[in-house]
């Protein structure tokens, strides 16, 4: 489970190179088996030390079975760049993914506020101490669990680089063409009153990317 049998010049095994990963890519994909079916839903999530923390609603059944000690994986990719080779069975992609897996664990009232505070600001860096704090209520209606990052359990895979040489003479343009994610100029909310300024959280996003 910890192995990569395809490309394994392409593996990371460093817990560092799992993090930089996790780290990098705030959205993931949560999977599982829920009655012999597959089941898998995109996820916000974040990074906290030793664990993976996550939430939905506590009125999803998939993600309560998950929380009652159903096994599940997260995984989690990036496009970097498109490899341009001098043909089409040559073309790839510059990527960055990894694989979690484990059993969740659902955290308890007072610690899921914590953990909701620290999945927003992975997000939105410093937002939770411009907002008010969670309601009771608000709290009751979210599951908060952790996935535990533990030896043996995760796989990180990583490509960065150009096309290869081609076996024969070529005149075809071959590189690598980068892919990046960039933040745009923050919209207000329509029901937001003309001049009210654009708190510092949000204003931090579009200076850091």
């Amino acid at each position: 489970m910890d192995k990569i049998m395809r490309y394994p010049d392409r593996a990371r095994t460093e817990r560092a190179q799992l993090d930089a990963v996790l780290d990098a890519a705030p959205m993931g994909t949560l999977a599982t088996v829920v009655d012999g079916l597959p089941w898998a839903v995109p996820m916000l999530y974040a990074r906290d030390g030793d664990r993976i923390l996550l939430h939905g609603s506590t009125g999803a059944g998939a993600l309560r079975q998950v929380a009652a000690g159903a096994p599940a994986a997260l995984c989690v990719a990036m496009l970097d760049g498109i490899v341009v080779a001098d043909t089409l069975f040559d073309s790839s992609a510059n990527y960055r993914s990894a694989v979690v897996r484990g059993n969740l664990v659902t955290l308890g009232e007072d610690e899921s506020a914590d953990a909701l505070n620290a999945l927003s600001d992975v997000l939105i860096p410093g937002r939770s101490t411009e907002v008010r704090g969670h309601r009771r209520k608000e709290l009751a209606a979210t599951l908060a669990l952790a996935l535990p990052i533990t030896p043996g359990q995760w796989t990180v895979k990583v490509r960065d680089a150009p096309p290869g040489e081609p076996a024969e003479t070529s005149s075809a343009w071959a590189g690598v063409v980068p892919v990046r994610s960039i933040a745009g100029a923050p919209v207000p909310a329509p029901w937001v009153a003309s001049g009210t300024p654009v708190p510092a959280s949000v204003s931090r996003l579009t200076r850091t990317t």
